[in-house]
């Protein structure tokens, strides 16, 4: 039932986003996806990945079929369009084959599977094509918030952004001293962040095959929360980010070309009118977010796991403050976002309990408050640095600190083993 209930909420949220894109003259994220049934997909590798996640469903020999299938019907594709001289000029030349196949799992789940095994085979494609769909969700959401929202606060950002000496300007130069090796890595680990997440989901579902059935609480079903909740606080408090607001590539609608070399003055803050097109996608950061639910779910999973979890958050960090895509206390609210929804995921899946209510509540009460500190108190925060910095950065690890604590007290308790008492000798 709840699995029925969420697919058919999904399915409105992007029939209703899929009306609101065509209201302001972009393809929705069904037409995008249904598009990549033949033409070059935006990203070959999400799909695979998404297949990935569809295939911790079947056994080994299914596996080896589906990868098989997906590689020919792609190279198929390339073949025909060498031959109809179609050249690829945007996506991927890769990436159907991977559509094909969940999409023909969907068809032999429905045809040729009764039961619980019919229910797990849709509930794996759904998860893969989930993915692939938040992605054409967030793609539609950035668009019409360039759309719906004429003015941005950027300034407001930028001098609360002064309580914590302009990371993002400190980081900029830093990153454009390494050259562009540093810069391409760091490229890549922004672009390719759910390809991270489908690795670390892998891992914890790789019991899903022989057990018939998935756990309780993985990190995808967080990674598409936060991708839900998070374009809709975009609407509400819209920023377009240090590069923009302050650099280049905000061209005539930038204050001025000051991001990374000179930090921002500091000087009354208001809205400022933005162009139609850069999308308003820096409050919070969500790649911190993912980032960051990334992170907490490797530290369960093996050292290289681990490793990994903890070189992509700090990549990501690097990234998103270096290429002047997020101010600082985007970073600081993006963290409490995540944590706050992880845990919210975690008690719906354990069962809600007053240790849960409780984290819950204080990680969206530190939130609200921190969007209304950056809105009405930025001139306070940059007037007094070394007061309002050190109070950012406890409001975040409080948060960080609760979530810790509460989490550790859910973990189960092994009970230590009753000990025999010795037993006189019998004379």
């Amino acid at each position: 039932m709840l699995w029925t209930v969420a697919g058919v909420v999904t399915l409105g949220f992007l029939v209703a986003l899929e009306i609101a894109a065509r209201h302001y003259g972009i393809p929705g994220p069904i037409t995008t996806q249904a598009r990549e049934v033949i033409f070059p997909p935006k990203s070959g590798f999400l799909l695979y990945a998404g297949m990935a996640l569809m295939m911790v469903v079947l056994t080994r020999r299914q596996r080896f079929i589906a990868v098989g299938t997906a590689i020919g019907i792609d190279l198929i594709f390339v073949v025909v369009r060498w031959a109809a001289d179609i050249k690829v000029t945007e996506g991927h030349p890769f990436g159907n084959g991977a559509l094909w196949v969940m999409l023909g799992c969907t068809v032999i789940a429905v045809t040729h599977r009764t039961g619980r095994e019919r229910a797990l085979l849709l509930k794996g494609v759904g998860l893969g094509l989930l993915l692939v769909a938040g992605r054409k969700t967030g793609d539609a959401w950035l668009h019409i918030t360039s759309q719906t929202r004429p003015v941005v606060l950027d300034q407001y950002m930028a001098t609360a952004d002064q309580a914590l000496g302009n990371p993002s300007w400190l980081v900029g130069r830093m990153v454009r001293a390494t050259g562009p090796i540093g810069a391409h890595v760091l490229d890549y680990v922004y672009v390719q962040l759910a390809v991270a997440s489908v690795v670390v989901a892998l891992y914890q579902l790789r019991h899903v095959a022989v057990e018939r059935r998935f756990p309780g609480h993985h990190l995808v079903r967080t990674f598409l929360v936060i991708g839900l909740l998070g374009p809709g606080i975009y609407m509400i408090y819209p920023v377009v980010g240090p590069i923009f607001a302050y650099g280049v590539d905000g061209g005539q609608w930038a204050v001025a070309n000051l991001w990374p070399e000179t930090a921002p003055p500091i000087g009354t803050p208001h809205a400022m009118p933005f162009d139609e097109i850069t999308p308003r996608n820096c409050m919070p950061s969500l790649h911190t977010a993912w980032a960051t639910v990334i992170f907490v779910h490797s530290r369960q999973g093996p050292r290289i796991l681990r490793f990994a979890g903890t070189f992509w958050l700090i990549a990501t960090l690097g990234a998103t403050l270096g290429f002047g895509y997020h101010y600082g206390v985007d970073i600081v609210a993006g963290v409490v976002f995540a944590l706050t929804i992880e845990a919210a995921m975690r008690s719906l899946a354990r069962g809600w309990d007053r240790s849960g209510i409780q984290l819950v509540a204080y990680g969206t009460t530190v939130f609200a408050a921190l969007l209304v500190s950056y809105r009405y108190l930025p001139m306070e925060m940059a007037r007094y640095p070394l007061m309002f910095g050190p109070l950012l950065i406890l409001a975040m690890v409080s948060v960080i600190l609760g979530y810790m604590r509460t989490t550790k007290l859910w973990e189960p308790k092994v009970a230590p083993g009753r000990q025999l008492e010795p037993q006189p000798e019998l004379v």
